[in-house]
């Protein structure tokens, strides 16, 4: 395993429970800068819960607990940290596409204003960044003032992504940002990721094997809350080196 100081997330033998359930059992993984890292595995295994602890959403659950490191730029998360700030840091983009019942350009211009930025030609200015990054600007230049309630579920799920882009963040968490989407859209919002990945550090929890071998350059194979294969996507997808990755990537378990 690599110096954790060359790695932009470092979890390190990460436990959690809730209440009594241990949910993630001593991992540890390095999550390299400008690269796209899939979790993969069956429902229930600890994915979605892993991406969440890494900008500590989890601590809105009650009974939920954790023991080990997670390190962004080598900094534990979990020590006296400022989670308004390390929630900038770390963005977030859920299942369902969930834009707030406000127009589009308000919902792109939510966390900057969070943050201070009042000046409407700053806001003008990352506004249209933030969408023309998520790859819906030329579709929405001309709706802005329109509520994100009425997008279609492809638009919305960008409008999402340029939400959590427009304060800057250094890494983007998704789970599972296609699931809920048509192919066209989910194929647009993976372009959306490949570009974004000479920027941001990209995390994405997906179902679909297809997804990860298209668009990461790492994946982790998690099984009951252990992890139990990480590398090269080509690699653990071609020549996985567990019994139990094969048998979940051939699709014979899961």
């Amino acid at each position: 395993m690599s110096n954790a100081s060359d790695q932009k997330i470092s979890v390190r033998d990460f436990r959690c429970w809730y209440g009594d359930f241990e949910a993630i059992k001593g991992v540890s993984l390095d999550i390299s800068e400008n690269q796209i890292t899939a979790f993969i595995g069956p429902s229930g295994c600890g994915k979605s819960t892993i991406l969440k602890s890494i900008n500590r959403m989890n601590d809105l659950i009650e009974g939920f607990r954790t023991d080990g490191h997670i390190l962004l730029d080598g900094q534990d998360i979990y020590d006296d940290v400022d989670v308004y700030e390390l929630r900038k840091r770390v963005g977030m983009v859920f299942q369902q596409p969930n834009p707030f019942p406000k127009t589009v350009y308000d919902n792109v211009a939510y966390g900057p204003r969070t943050h201070g930025i009042k000046d409407k030609e700053t806001l003008d200015a990352l506004v249209e960044e933030s969408l023309k990054q998520a790859a819906v600007w030329d579709e929405l230049k001309d709706k802005l003032n329109k509520s994100a309630a009425a997008l279609s579920g492809g638009q919305a799920q960008r409008v999402c992504i340029a939400r959590a882009l427009a304060v800057k963040p250094e890494v983007i968490l998704l789970d599972e940002p296609t699931s809920a989407l048509d192919p066209i859209s989910t194929t647009k919002i993976e372009d959306v990721l490949t570009e974004l990945k000479e920027k941001y550090t990209i995390v994405i929890v997906t179902h679909n094997m297809q997804q990860a071998m298209r668009i990461a350059d790492k994946t982790a194979f998690y099984y009951l809350g252990e992890l139990i294969e990480y590398n090269e996507t080509k690699q653990l997808f071609e020549n996985p080196k567990n019994e139990r990755t094969e048998k979940y990537v051939t699709g014979r378990f899961g």
